[in-house]
């Protein structure tokens, strides 16, 4: 699974690289924001959603084991 971890930024991820972690789009990745079902944070200066990698990992652990709704 380590193989997912872009050098350079190993505790944050931009949108892209969790929608590629995930086997998502980026879209939705929005629509979860959205709805709550997943929620990033937010970079202080610019906004940009951030994602945790321990918690993109979790949630692509949850996603291969069918334990996502």
């Amino acid at each position: 699974m380590e193989k997912w971890v872009p050098k350079g930024k190993p505790d944050v991820l931009s949108i892209k690289e969790t929608a590629e972690i995930l086997g998502v789009c980026e879209m939705t990745l929005r629509r979860w924001d959205r709805s709550g079902k997943f929620s990033p944070h937010r970079h202080p200066v610019n906004g940009y959603r951030c994602y945790r990698r321990d918690d993109v990992l979790k949630l692509r652990k949850q996603i291969e084991n069918g334990k996502v709704a």
